[in-house]
């Protein structure tokens, strides 16, 4: 439980307390029943399929450094999570949830802080002609004032935030057994989170908090097509424009994604520019290497290859092309997206056959969220978001009455 509140504040916190889960399960023996568990779990096989790919992705790859450094970011498949799904337990689920929204809340209220400016913002470094303040940590330059996100960028903190509003707005909408007390505390987070979201600079984030509404809405109405596009259709843009409307930061973000378009051919490094460079290159590593890719470790230095052949300098050197879809297809082909997408096949398979109105919902609605999000970043290759993937997933998808 104690992953649950430590994984969206600190690395080292998290992945101390990961080492101890880990050690202690590899120590306590009962070998045999728990490979039974594991091994009875279709999400499970699939998820430690997809690491066993990229382990044979080495043979075809050249730079073998690079393809062991993509192991080592993607072990959570291979161990963390077969290892957690064997120790959760039912009654305890709703302290996993209590304990990672009281985590989320705890960030936010310093985030609040920040922007109130209540509280200095950590080693500030001032950045010329700059919107806001930043702050320099472990190597990183984060917005701090302007874009208050205390312990992780931006990148991370806002598809987390979207997570824990939708728990909140669960509990708020769809669990009729809400005492008042609870009502009263869901609904004053769920204001805070929601205005929180517009305050902080996640554009990807943002876009999944529009998917994650859309969803909600549906699960809301219980699948009534009708009322849900009408609901959607003035919810969603209502509360976009009034956030436009209201927030300098997300104005300026949205203005800025149709300015680096629009000015794409004059101007291809900025955020968005980039990543359409990136698209476009990493399409033609694709087309090169459809159906098993170039191999785990080849994606930089056929990325910088094809990058100097296309004239597009801008978009050279990078490991990451802000794609999870381009990034596996361009490793391992269609063989590793197919079994990538297979993780999520099974998820919502499973979910779908739950009794249990949270675990149904809400195991239909992270994978929904996470591959609407990685079309912007490879977001289960940070730590962050890969880990709060993993440990939700260990027990939304496991059958308890079966173990």
């Amino acid at each position: 439980m104690t992953l649950a509140f430590l994984m969206p504040l600190t690395v080292f916190g998290a992945n101390f307390i990961i080492v101890l889960i880990v050690l202690i399960w590899l120590l306590s023996g009962d070998y045999k029943n728990k490979f039974y568990e594991i091994s009875s779990n279709k999400f499970l096989l699939a998820s430690i399929f997809f690491y066993l790919i990229h382990i044979l992705g080495l043979i075809w790859t050249s730079d073998i450094s690079w393809g062991l450094k993509i192991l080592h970011k993607m072990w959570y498949f291979i161990l963390l999570l077969p290892i957690l799904y064997t120790i959760v337990q039912r009654d305890y689920i709703k302290y996993y949830v209590t304990l990672f929204l009281l985590a989320i809340s705890f960030t936010e209220i310093v985030s609040y802080l920040l922007w109130f400016e209540l509280i200095e913002p950590f080693k500030i470094v001032r950045i010329p002609n700059s919107l806001s303040l930043m702050v320099m940590r472990g190597g990183d330059l984060q917005y701090m004032v302007n874009n208050p996100t205390p312990f992780m960028s931006h990148v991370s903190y806002n598809p987390i935030l979207t997570v824990a509003i939708y728990l909140v707005y669960h509990e708020i909408f769809l669990n009729k057994k809400l005492d008042k007390i609870k009502f009263f505390f869901y609904s004053f987070f769920a204001v805070t989170m929601t205005f929180n979201m517009f305050i902080t600079g996640g554009r990807a984030g943002q876009v999944m908090y529009f998917g994650m509404l859309a969803i909600l809405i549906f699960q809301f109405f219980n699948s009534d097509k009708i009322k849900s596009l009408f609901a959607m259709l003035i919810l969603i843009p209502g509360i976009f424009f009034g956030a436009y409307h209201t927030s300098d930061l997300f104005k300026y973000r949205v203005d800025l994604v149709a300015q680096n378009i629009q000015e794409y051919e004059l101007n291809k490094n900025t955020s968005v520019g980039k990543r359409i460079s990136y698209a476009k290159n990493s399409w033609d590593l694709i087309s090169d290497s459809p159906i098993i890719g170039v191999g785990t470790g080849d994606f930089p230095s056929e990325f910088k290859r094809i990058s100097i052949k296309n004239k597009n300098y801008e978009g050279t050197i990078t490991t990451n092309p802000h794609n999870m879809y381009s990034l596996i297809l361009v490793q391992l082909g269609l063989v590793g997206l197919i079994s990538f997408l297979s993780i999520f096949y099974f998820q919502v398979k499973l979910a779908l056959v739950s009794k249990n109105l949270f675990i149904r919902d809400m195991g239909i609605t992270l994978p929904l969220l996470y591959l609407l999000i990685m079309f912007s970043d490879s977001y289960l290759l940070g730590h962050f978001t890969s880990l709060v993937f993993i440990f939700f997933s260990s027990f939304l998808y496991k059958n308890f009455e079966e173990n």
